[in-house]
This record gives structure tokens, sequence and C-alpha cells, in this order.
């Protein structure tokens, strides 16, 4: 058995002497009308329920096991080898998911993301102090073409006065990303991984991983362009209607396509896609699920940002105070103006919202991916062998 489950997308033929897999009737047809399979080798009909109890085998259940109170219950309880249950998942195990990887790989997950986050911050904080530039002063008064080139040259420095944030928060999403996503393979089937295993599995993928990374960035920038580019060329009241008209399109169009390809990056690297698969892959599977992935999402970054809220209250308030400015001043004041002591306290805050952020929203999106493909391509019965589950390891070539 190997160190690590297979994630090989479906759709390999089998190999000599074994059947091709029979989806389970309750599971949905691929997008060429083939059964969706994950393995060439699955469990024959009649065994499809994971078992939850040692010795489960062709002979069926132990007695008594798997009966409601009646004596005539449903099917067993799904077999949880790791964090999650190997069958399809509810809101609440996903996110629960999420956090029961970090507790029990809290050494592994928080050593990456602790990292992470300190390098990435001290970067932020240089550039912040030094790089950025003084925010352009716009007029609330103005109207029509001058309304118009105020709002452009805000946006430009908006833009120049993020750029290296973003920059910095993309490539340590990037490291995190990838190295987590390993972990939450592992915990998954309930195998330890050490940082330097995950490391040295994730490491091959850190390019294609970061050309998947940018060609999103650069796909949001250029619908955001054609859809406010026109109003802007206009120069007048309509145009600036038509701006603001094109930026909410834009923003839908974007926040449509972000949900669609996010599954791309697990499919990524725990497939060895290439990128332009990788976004295949991640349509496919949100396909008809679309709504479902947008709602975790939304919630698990609701989450977030409420851990956010509550984490940088207090070291914004001690930051402001160790600074020697009131809230007038600081709320009038732009960042580069604010003293190190603010830029630090700040600074620290940011890292326990990132070190304990970056491990949550990374589970939760490898966890959407184990989930759909649980329920298109019966994914769990492969997890489960690859746990070594008893009752799983049945030659699919005997009748």
């Amino acid at each position: 058995m190997n160190d690590s489950p297979g994630w090989a997308s479906p759709g390999s033929a089998p190999s000599d002497g074994q059947k091709a897999a029979v989806p389970r009737p309750s599971e949905p047809q691929d997008g060429n009308g083939a059964p969706g399979q994950w393995s060439p080798t699955q469990p024959p009909p009649g065994q499809w329920s994971p078992p939850s109890t040692p010795g489960n085998g062709p002979e069926g259940p132990p007695s008594g096991w798997g009966r409601g109170p009646q004596g005539w219950g449903g099917p067993p309880p799904a077999a949880k080898p790791g964090v999650i249950p190997l069958r399809p998942l509810g809101l609440g195990e996903i996110l629960d998911g999420a956090v029961s990887t970090l507790r029990a790989h809290w050494r592994t997950v928080l050593g990456v993301s602790l990292t992470v986050s300190v390098v990435s911050q001290i970067i932020i904080t240089l550039a912040q102090r030094h790089l950025l530039p003084k925010p352009v002063s716009v007029d609330p008064n103005a109207t029509g073409a001058e309304a118009i080139r105020q709002a452009t040259e805000s946006a430009q420095s908006t833009i120049y006065s993020t750029a290296p944030t973003t920059l910095v928060a993309m490539i340590a999403t990037l490291f995190t990303t990838s190295v987590l996503t390993v972990v939450i393979s592992r915990s998954v089937v309930g195998r330890p991984v050490t940082l330097a295993d995950a490391w040295a599995e994730a490491r091959p993928r850190l390019l294609p991983l970061l050309g998947l990374t940018v060609l999103l960035a650069l796909m949001s920038v250029v619908i955001m362009a054609v859809g406010i580019g026109p109003g802007l060329l206009l120069g007048s009241d309509a145009g600036a209607a038509l701006a603001l008209l094109g930026f909410i399109a834009a923003c839908a169009v974007t926040l449509w396509l972000m949900v669609r390809f996010t599954l791309a990056a697990p499919a990524l690297m725990l497939e060895r896609q290439t990128v332009a698969t990788a976004l295949r892959r991640s349509a496919k599977l949100v396909r008809g699920a679309w709504w479902r992935t947008f709602g975790v999402l939304t919630l698990s970054y609701l989450l977030v940002f409420l851990l956010t809220f509550l984490i940088a209250i207090p070291f914004g308030i001690t930051a402001v105070l160790a600074d020697g400015s009131g809230v007038e001043d600081f709320l009038n004041s732009d960042t580069a103006s604010q003293g190190w002591p603010f830029l630090i306290i700040t600074g620290i805050g940011e890292v326990v919202v990132s070190t304990l952020a970056y491990p949550f929203t990374a589970g939760v999106i490898a966890l959407l991916y184990v989930d759909q493909r649980i329920r298109r391509e019966a994914l769990d019965l492969d997890l489960a062998r690859a746990a070594g589950l008893p009752g799983y390891d049945t030659d699919v070539s005997r009748s």
C-alpha cells in the first residue's frame, strides 16, 4: 500500500481481468454518459456501504450491527478513519473537518502557516512603511468628467498601494495551500504526516499552482477591465453610470467563475493535473452544485471575517494607544504616516489571524473537493481501501 492515497482522476481503463466499477444507484453519471468512477477496481454490488467495524467481510456484517431502534434500521454508519466520515458530507462536517485537521496535525499545520505568516507580514509591514504612496484626495462634490477623472486616479492609487500586499499575500497563500492540501489529504484517511513529507510532496506542484493562481488573477483583471472600460472612456455622466453597471456585471461574472474554479487547486495538487485540466476538473465537479459550493465558501469566509474582526479590535486599540495618536488622528491619517509601534502591533494581529485562517480556508476547499468526488465518483470507496479498512479489498473480478 502506498504512503498516501491515490488521487488520480476517473476514466482510466480497468486492468486485465477486472471489471469496470458499477456506480451506486444514487450517484449521477459523468458528462460523457459513463458511470462516474474514481478507481478501475471497486467493490461489487452489495458492498457499497463502507463498514464501520472491523471484520465486515463478504459474509455480511455481524449480527445486530447497523440495526435501527426497531431492529430494522438503515445502513450502518460510514467509516471514519480520519477527520471526516467517508460519505457525502454536510456543511457542518466540512467545517468541522477543517478544524479537526488543525487539531490533529497542529505541529505541521501551525508550523507552515505561522512561518509563512511571519515572513509575509514582515514584508508587508516594510512595504506599508516605505513603499505605499500617499492616497489621492477626492472631491465629493465633483461631477461628470471630473468625478470620473478623480475616481480613476483614486483607483490607480489604490491599486499601487495594494499591489505589494496582494502579491505577498498571493505567494503566502500559494505556499500554505500547497502544503496544507497534502496534510488534509493524509488526514482524511487517518495517516500521519510530517512537515518534511508534506513539503516533499507539494514542492513539485508549486510552479503549476503559481500558474493557476496568476491565470485566475489575470482572468479577474481582464473581466473587470472589460466591464468598466467603456464607461471610463466615455467620460460623462452617462459614462459614470455605464461604468457602475459594468462594474456590477464584472463582479457577478468574476464571482461565478471563481466559485466554478475553486476546486482547481486541490485537483492540481492531488491529481497531478495540468493547469488547464485542473480548471476543467473543477468546472465538472462544481457543475450542478454551484450554489452549494458558494454557500459553503461564503460561510467559511464569514467565519474568517468574524475571527479577523475579533482579533483586530484589541490589537488595533493597543496599536493606536502605543503609537501615541488619538482615535481622530488615526481615522484621518493614511497608513504611511503611522509609526512603527502601530505597524508592529497590527502586524502581530495579522500574523495571528493568518496563522489560523490559512489552514481553515485551505481545509474547507480541500474537503469540498473530496466531498464532490465522493458524491460524483465514489471516491469514498477508494479512500476506504487506502485507509486499510476491512471489506474494501475485495477483488471485483470474482463473481
